[in-house]
């Protein structure tokens, strides 16, 4: 029987100790509070390193993954590619486990071929960011290889939505992103900062490392959470991350996880070798900061130092809005660097830094009786109740509202309420997503409602074209019923052909 809880759900900070597979490790890893105390100074030397690192890049491999020269005498462990040697690559060299199989075999083949434009795309976008997050993982102990994992969470997207709301280019799930600190309301979401996103996945990478003991482990728990992989651990009696996989208990999305990021890594150490050679990488990530008041139109500021408002957004991605928020008392706003001294210039006097508070709100003016301030939220697709109620000093969410009363909202006037900005509050789902959540509430309806059918004696088997309300019909069943009786597989999934449903 395996030691280890894995059902503890604490948030394990990272020691010194833990320099993952390291007796060689040379350099002190930093306390993450203290870390992130400095932030900024700790973003100042990174932005430095990862200057000279243009300097002196290797033109094989994607910057920001591990230059590994002397494996003996890396800072971590250093695995080697067995079983590629006939591929006459230019690194086989890896800080994370990478393997030669056939489930790395098929990543390799479809990103050289049908997804081929997927990983010009992502190795693009890695140019910008990839530097800096090896950086900040090598700060924290960590592989630098580990970008690789952000490439198969998002492809180096800040803005990357999943079905399941992650989100940002490591794509932590709300809770989970709370859970390691990431500040996530309505006017800010940190998962999208590619910077401070990096730290909470450092802590949660090691603490998954410190929970499984091998990076493969880490790795598939970091897709399909910690507690299902310590209950595959225990169903199988295994700690191979291989043999685990062989079973039904894991679904296919983490059975792929682990293959996926080798065979990135893989391709993305030799890129002349897979014929990648002529990638455009973007320009890395660069900036300075400015301090801002909390309530800061970020618009007047952009207009203050002539840089488009677009470009503080590209710069900031976890501001949601078009204003700092205002719950902080100050924050750092990145800009384009060379513009510290256009803002000292123009606005660093107290006086004209409160000209550019967030003034030119939208309002509304109520027109019924009875309304309450929850009414106008739900209107304008405002969730969370403490938004209205900070504009709208003296009143809450359940007070009554006269008619003709005029509510202050948070929408900048005259902008469009389909501007990228209020994506979060008005897009339209994918239809993909729009049929699993529909799906999901059917089912969830059924349990309710359903009856379910004891001791089961006829089965019906689904073929090409059959949907729950056809096989429903054809057996002259209640669709709740089918559902309750058939619960345990289509909580799970929808029907495919081959499937056998209890009927009566």
């Amino acid at each position: 029987m395996l030691n280890r809880n894995f059902k503890s759900f604490a948030l394990l900070m990272i020691v010194p100790a833990l320099l993952v597979g390291c007796a060689s490790q040379k350099k002190e890893v930093q306390d993450p509070e203290t870390y992130e105390k400095n932030i900024s100074k700790n973003m100042q030397n990174a932005l430095d390193a990862q200057r000279q690192a243009l300097v002196q890049k290797n033109d094989s491999q994607i910057i920001g993954s591990a230059e590994i020269t002397s494996p003996d005498k890396h800072k971590t462990k250093t695995y080697f590619l067995y079983g590629a040697e006939h591929l006459n690559l230019e690194n086989y060299y890896f800080d994370i486990p990478v393997v030669y199989n056939k489930s790395v075999k098929k990543w390799i083949k479809y990103f050289s071929n049908r997804g081929r434009g997927f990983f010009e795309r992502y190795s693009g976008r890695a140019g910008r960011y990839a530097p800096l997050l090896g950086k900040i993982l090598e700060d924290h102990g960590l592989p630098r290889d580990l970008i690789f994992l952000a490439m198969a969470e998002s492809g180096f997207q800040n803005k990357a939505k999943s079905w399941a709301r992650a989100v940002g280019p490591w794509q932590f799930m709300p809770y989970t992103g709370k859970r390691f600190k990431l500040k996530i309301d309505w006017y800010v979401d940190e998962r999208r900062d590619p910077i401070k996103a990096t730290i909470a996945a450092s802590k949660y990478l090691t603490k998954l490392f410190k929970d499984f003991g091998s990076w493969e482990l880490a790795a598939a728990g970091y897709n399909a959470g910690e507690g299902k992989m310590g209950r595959a651990i225990r169903r199988y009696k295994t700690e191979n991350f291989w043999k685990i996989a062989k079973g039904r208990y894991l679904k296919p999305e983490t059975k792929n996880y682990v293959p996926k990021i080798m065979a990135l890594a893989i391709i993305g150490k030799n890129l002349n070798s897979f014929g990648f050679g002529d990638i455009v990488f973007s320009e890395p990530l660069d900036f300075e900061e400015i301090e801002l008041p909390g309530n800061t139109d970020l618009m007047k500021v952009a207009k203050a130092i002539d840089v488009e408002f677009e470009e503080i957004q590209r710069l900031n991605p976890e501001i949601l809005r078009w204003f700092t928020p205002p719950n902080v008392e100050s924050y750092r706003l990145r800009i384009p660097v060379g513009y510290q001294v256009a803002w000292s210039r123009c606005c660093e006097s107290q006086d004209i830094v409160k000209s550019f508070a967030a003034t030119e709100y939208r309002t509304y003016k109520v027109k019924g009786r009875n309304a309450r301030l929850s009414h106008v939220a739900r209107k304008y697709k405002i969730k969370k109740p403490y938004v209205l109620e900070a504009l709208n000093p003296g009143l809450k969410s359940n007070s009554r509202l006269k008619a003709g009363q005029v509510i202050v909202l948070p929408f900048r006037d005259a902008q469009n309420l389909k501007a990228n900005m209020y994506a979060d509050l008005y897009e339209r789902p994918r239809k993909s997503v729009r049929r699993h959540r529909a799906y999901r509430k059917r089912i969830n309806i059924a349990k309710r409602r359903g009856k379910r059918i004891p001791n089961p004696q006829v089965y019906y088997t689904v073929k090409k074209g059959d949907s729950l309300w056809t096989v429903a019909r054809k057996n002259g069943l209640q669709l709740n019923d089918l559902i309750a009786s058939n619960l345990k597989l289509l909580k799970r999934r929808m029907i495919r052909p081959g499937d056998r449903l209890a009927v009566r």
